[in-house]
């Protein structure tokens, strides 16, 4: 009897494009789970900021890592690929698809991809590029990386200093950049991935994050974030939606500039993302309301196999 072949279908994109929906949609047309690559979604206590399913999509279908950890929990990278697979194996025993939704390109190439292999790292480089965080801040950091590997600089998450510091301890290790190790082999997965894109006109999409931000804004994100203030150096709230509202807090600024610079970083982020994602020439692009076109890409792509 012929093995039925198994698939893992991504929706990618910039934030605030739709991608939430999109899935939701994907998942019902292949009657299977969902399982979120937005690595803010993961923590239950962050609940407006990081724009996670609400009460309806969530019973629409069923997903898979949201809300699955404490602001508190240590969580990387590797141990996602672990627990997604994991997750893929097990619906993949009662469906021969599963759709990944998400805009943390890092972690939907660990599942697709496979991590790279890193050198062995210095002792104590660590611990002196985390005090150099805690002393000069992590705009030095940032700055380092940017004359040391724009390549890597143009797409990683500049406001989350655990990607910072992990890049450059393998820059001071090794001498050489960070993205010289990244995806030097891919491994080889059980399943066939099919990669959607959701793009729009810039203009469009940069309205949308305007008015999202303006909704979350409504719905409490200031309030939300003061909560947070005893635990902001948290690797989890190392993240655009709270780290400008931390400093208006503090008295740094004034509360027109802090919400001009949530509009300004999410705008910023969304434009990373897509850089991120424009550079994988096997993510088919659509505008998120081309969904009969998406459905059929997909049930071809599934029927031709």
């Amino acid at each position: 009897m012929e093995t039925l072949k198994k698939y893992l279908t991504c929706i990618v994109g910039p934030t605030a494009v739709g991608k939430t929906s999109t899935a939701i949609k994907v998942a019902q047309f292949l009657n299977t789970e969902i399982i979120s690559a937005d690595s803010r979604q993961f923590y239950k206590e962050l609940e407006i900021g990081t724009a996670k399913p609400d009460a309806l999509e969530l019973s629409e279908a069923k997903h898979h890592l949201v809300n699955s950890l404490s602001i508190h929990d240590e969580y990387d990278v590797g141990q996602f690929e672990g627990d997604a697979l994991a997750i893929i194996n097990q619906v993949h025993e009662r469906n021969n698809s599963v759709v990944m939704v998400g805009g943390s390109g890092l972690f939907i190439d660990a599942v697709c991809n496979g991590l790279d292999e890193f050198p062995e790292i210095e002792d104590g480089l660590r611990d002196t590029l985390n005090d150099e965080f805690k002393q000069n801040g992590l705009q030095r950091l940032v700055d380092e990386l940017e004359g040391k590997d724009p390549e890597y600089w143009s797409i990683v998450d500049r406001k989350n200093p655990q990607r910072i510091i992990r890049a450059l301890e393998v820059i001071r290790s090794t001498g050489k950049k960070f993205s010289d190790f990244r995806k030097r082999s891919k491994k080889e997965r059980p399943f066939e991935v099919i990669k959607i894109g959701l793009t729009m006109e810039r203009e469009q999409l940069y309205g949308r994050i305007d008015r999202r931000m303006d909704i979350m804004i409504e719905q409490g994100l200031f309030e939300e974030a003061k909560q947070f203030i005893p635990y902001k150096s948290l690797n989890a709230l190392q993240t655009v939606g709270y780290q400008e509202i931390f400093p208006y807090l503090e008295g740094d600024y004034d509360y027109a500039e802090a919400v001009r610079l949530l509009k300004r970083n999410s705008r910023r982020y969304a434009k990373r993302q897509l850089t991120w994602f424009r550079k994988d020439e096997s993510v088919e692009w659509f505008e998120p309301s081309k969904t009969e076109q998406i459905l059929d890409y997909i049930d071809q792509k599934i029927r031709k196999a």
